[in-house]
């Protein structure tokens, strides 16, 4: 059998399956991530910033259980690799196991056929491509890709408003009122406007040292995996000139000895992703603003601690 063609092209659909999906490259990655205590798998209440629900955690070390879902405290800051994930080795063992079945389909058997080395070299391949599918269709499905940013104008920066706009944009009953038991300050939402854009800029910087200063360490391990997401593609992404246009409170509330408070930010900003080795842009734009809307929670241990960033969730 002739199989050098073959094997050639079996490597490079190999190849491409196995790079790393990519999402959104700004911080966050595009998805819903980290934890909000005990109500981690509750929807934030809608607000005048972001009217629509905001999506559920697809990254968290918060793990669903019985007694957290009745409103038992759940603290933040875990490491990433709390949660239980299925790695790579899992999916190909699945991909090989599959393998074995359709090849008692479609040719008598795992081993049925075998000729020579080459033989069993390409039935190794295509074992191997399809556990790389399987690993990428279970990785896409845990972190889909979101809605392109939609343009906006380069306008002034605006106070969030700390009152709570949710009661209006839901029907009656759509979810609980935003708890009372946390009252925050001018200052408070100063700190949480600063760190939106302290968070971007050590993000641009690649500064993991920066990042844990506004960030629980369960925020900082995501931020690392998206930048080595982006390093398997030998891509950077930056983003520049981040501008807070508007914002509110959803909730503020405490338990386990914490504050939490959850804001809906509409900010604009400059986001580019450039090839690493060439500085050639690839995604995104250089003098195009967008704007997003997102949720992001942030925790502290004190009124005189400093706010961390322990959740961003996209909204839409």
């Amino acid at each position: 059998m002739r199989r050098p063609g073959y094997l050639v092209t079996a490597f490079a659909a190999l190849a491409m399956v196995l790079v790393p999906a990519l999402v959104e490259a700004k911080p966050g990655g595009g998805s819903s991530s980290g934890s909000r205590g005990s109500r981690t798998y509750s929807a934030p209440p809608p607000t005048q910033t972001a009217p629509n629900t905001a999506r559920p955690m697809e990254r968290t070390a918060t793990q669903p259980s019985g007694p957290q879902q009745a409103g038992a405290p759940a603290r933040p800051g875990m490491p990433p690799q709390a949660q239980p994930q299925r790695s790579f080795m899992g999916a190909l063992a699945g991909g090989l196991l599959m393998g074995g079945l359709i090849g008692m389909m479609f040719g008598g058997g795992l081993l049925g056929g075998i000729g020579g080395f080459g033989a069993v070299l390409g039935m190794l391949l295509q074992v191997a491509l399809i556990g790389g599918l399987i690993w990428l269709a279970f990785r896409l499905f845990r972190r889909r890709q979101p809605a392109a940013a939609m343009a906006g104008p380069a306008g002034y920066a605006r106070q969030m408003d700390p009152t709570p706009m949710g009661g209006s944009a839901a029907p009656a009953g759509a979810y609980a009122a935003p708890s009372r038991d946390v009252q925050l300050t001018p200052q408070d939402y100063q700190a949480f406007e600063q760190s939106l854009i302290a968070v971007n800029a050590a993000w641009s910087q690649r500064d993991l040292k920066g990042l844990r200063e506004y960030a629980t360490p369960e925020m900082v391990g995501y931020f690392a995996n998206d930048y080595r997401d982006l390093d398997a593609r030998g891509w950077r992404n930056e983003t520049r000139d981040v501008k807070l246009e508007g914002g509110d409170l959803s909730e503020a509330w405490h338990e386990d000895g914490q504050d939490y408070a959850t804001v809906a930010m509409r900010f604009s900003l400059l986001d580019a992703t450039f090839e690493e080795a060439t500085g050639k842009l690839v995604e995104g734009s250089t003098t195009e603003r967008q704007t997003s809307t997102e949720m992001w929670t942030f925790v502290r241990s004190g009124p005189q601690e400093r706010w961390l960033l322990s959740a961003i969730q996209q909204t839409g």
